[in-house]
């Protein structure tokens, strides 16, 4: 229960407050941890009194000449669940640290439970990836598949619609702060599943039943989206797929990843249902998607300014104006840079035909202008 990397860890949080020296005892009476490094490893036989009769022991400069192991202070047994776990001393003249005493055993026991259900939010979090991995797996589900089910509380009953929330910039929370999105996401039911899906995703299986419908799914995922980057000051994309039954969940999965797809492209919100021209143009392989934007972009691949003018004027749905404006110059300017591709590239942007390439060819580069997130 009590491990030496916990005990170093209550040592270094509760030295946050005590300049006395501490130290930290297992039931074996054995030291294991201490700001006294040359202390740790150490039988201390005050502890191992503090331990078998589970009271409060206070040492002496006397008691140091026929206790091993110890110095004048006060140990204090540490308890979990109504059993001594351990003892955590202060070393000190005992009626000058004896008001401390009961702090310090608060504080250690309140550090002990936080890493007990810590780790048992960490046990229940893989078990359930692991399981959600198996439901995306099976085709046809066994009577143990669905004993598991029951045990994490999951309803192979209901529909389900699969969303796919990823960051586009690495960042330490996703192991540490998952429990905290799931309150951020607040299902009253509890029967959404949300886990971590790879080192930069989360993946939600939502509950969707006609009763929660009054919920708008939209307004829902924007607020959430809101929060890590508000939080986290790092871009958020999400992909939703379409309402599935259960037993369809790789299909649901599968939208949701396509969706996200695109959603990647704008660090936007995307449904799969909305998808029209984007489904088609993500069966397109890579190497000919990079032969296409080869064939128009090549004369002008390192020309920044003429790739953001066109990402923009895509953006804006063509509309010259509004390009302009976004683009902070003047209407001529434009049109000089209109001039300039079509001379650069040979395409001709009165033919639609050329705006479609240009359009492709923009699409399958994945460009997006560095300073995009600041107009935004």
């Amino acid at each position: 229960m009590l491990s030496i990397s916990l005990a170093k860890k209550i040592i270094d949080e509760v030295h946050k407050l005590f300049d006395e020296e501490l130290i930290m005892i297992g039931i074996d009476g054995i030291i294991m941890a201490s700001t006294d490094a040359e202390r740790i490893g150490t039988y201390h036989e005050g502890a191992a009194i503090s331990i078998k009769e589970k009271r409060r022991v206070v040492i002496t400069k006397e008691d140091e000449q026929h206790l091993q192991g110890v110095k004048a202070g006060i140990n204090v047994p540490v308890f979990f669940l109504n059993n001594v776990i351990g003892v955590i001393g202060i070393t000190g003249e005992p009626e000058r640290v004896l008001p401390y005493v009961e702090l310090l055993r608060k504080m250690t026991e309140l550090l002990v439970q936080e890493s007990y259900y810590s780790e048992q939010m960490q046990w229940q979090s893989r078990m359930l990836e692991a399981f959600v991995f198996d439901w995306l797996q099976a085709r046809d589900w066994s009577p143990a598949f669905v004993e598991r089910a029951k045990i994490l509380n999951i309803n192979l009953h209901v529909k389900r619609q699969l969303i796919l929330v990823q960051v586009t910039e690495q960042q330490d929370f996703f192991f540490k702060d998952i429990w905290q999105l799931k309150h951020v996401w607040n299902d009253p039911a509890d029967q959404d599943v949300l886990i971590h899906w790879g080192n930069d995703r989360l993946l939600i299986i939502r509950y969707v039943h006609q009763k929660r419908e009054g919920e708008t799914i939209t307004q829902k995922v924007k607020q959430f989206k809101a929060f890590m980057e508000e939080k986290w000051q790092t871009p958020v994309a999400v992909g939703i797929g379409q309402v599935v039954e259960s037993n369809e969940l790789t299909k649901g999965y599968e939208q949701a990843e396509r969706a996200l797809s695109v959603a990647l492209k704008q660090n936007s919100i995307v449904f799969e249902e909305n998808l029209r021209l984007d489904i088609c143009l993500e069966e397109i392989s890579l190497p000919t998607r990079k032969e296409f934007t080869k064939r128009i972009l090549q004369t002008v691949l390192t020309d920044e300014e003429l790739l953001e003018t066109f990402y923009t004027f895509f953006e804006q749905n063509m509309s010259l104006k509004l390009t302009a404006s976004l683009l902070h110059i003047h209407i001529n300017t434009l049109h000089y840079r209109i001039k300039k591709l079509e001379e650069l590239t040979g395409l001709n942007l009165k033919h639609f035909s050329d705006v479609v390439s240009l359009y492709l060819a923009l699409y399958f580069l994945d460009y997006k202008p560095k300073n995009s997130d600041k107009k935004a």
